[in-house]
């Protein structure tokens, strides 16, 4: 996920060291709101937007995740997403998916762009 080459479309969104496991970050790339967290190791990142209605997802900032911390969890509507996916697996929007976001990470610091 390293790539040093410059580009204007890539957005820094905070030092990869700040993302502990389990952990979200929301941020903005341009006016939409995204997410993004830490599992298994794992850098992910999303649009915040349920694709049922196109509203946020998370009930309370940088909660996203359901009561078990299995899936993320829309709370309006409680639709389930496969965290390392964004597949919907339950609610309204069962067969769709959340918005990937593209990653990477330059000289420690986390970039994203849509």
């Amino acid at each position: 996920m390293s790539d040093k080459r410059p580009d204007s479309n890539w957005v820094a969104v905070c030092r990869e060291a700040d993302i502990a496991n389990e952990q979200f970050r929301e941020f903005h790339l341009g006016e939409q709101p995204c997410f993004v967290f830490r599992r298994q190791g794992q850098l992910h990142a999303y649009r915040n937007q349920c694709p049922h209605l196109g509203i946020t997802l998370n009930w309370m900032p940088e909660r996203f995740m359901d009561l078990d911390n299995c899936f993320i969890h829309c709370a309006n509507h409680g639709a389930l997403f496969v965290p390392e996916s964004g597949d919907c697996i339950a609610g309204p929007c069962e067969g769709d998916r959340l918005m990937a976001v593209a990653l990477r990470v330059v000289d420690g610091s986390i970039e994203a762009r849509l």
